[in-house]
């Protein structure tokens, strides 16, 4: 009797010890791969190595949908335009600017810029405005307004 509960006991354990791994090597996992010497896209050699199986992720496998980024960089412009189709501008914020910037009759050489343009949503308060060479004001808005559209 001791020997048949001795057997039982010996079948336990082997089918406890054994089950999960035979359940881990017929789970689909895959085992470690080699991979021979390649060249990249680049010239660069990547020597042969093994690679180990990728990880499995814990909770869910179902993806959910990323919600969609809103751009940095407004292209339609809420801005009032005159008959032109030009934006209007505040003639009491840039004056504004002006004041606190120290020059309230304007400045040689130089025009009030805005920072962020009007064109892409920048507000058009003295925050938002510099001195700009006119040089500089007109290489900026060749290229400003291209990235606006």
């Amino acid at each position: 009797m001791k020997i048949v509960q001795r057997v039982l006991v010996a079948i336990a354990l082997a089918v406890a010890v054994g089950t999960p791994a035979i359940l881990a090597a017929n789970s689909g996992q895959a085992k470690t791969v080699h991979v021979k010497e390649y060249k990249k896209k680049d010239g660069t050699t990547v020597k042969a190595h093994d690679r180990k199986p990728p990880r499995e992720k814990s909770g869910t496998t179902t993806k959910t949908a990323k919600p969609k980024k809103e751009p940095a960089v407004s292209t339609a412009s809420t801005q009032a335009r005159d008959a032109n189709g030009h934006i209007v501008r505040s003639e009491s914020a840039k004056h504004s600017f002006e004041v606190q910037s120290g020059y309230p009759h304007g400045r040689p050489g130089y025009v009030v810029d805005h920072i962020r343009p009007l064109a892409c949503g920048g507000a058009d308060e003295p925050s938002n405005m510099q001195w700009q060479t006119i040089e500089a004001a007109k290489a900026k808005d060749k290229w400003e307004r291209a990235g606006c559209r």
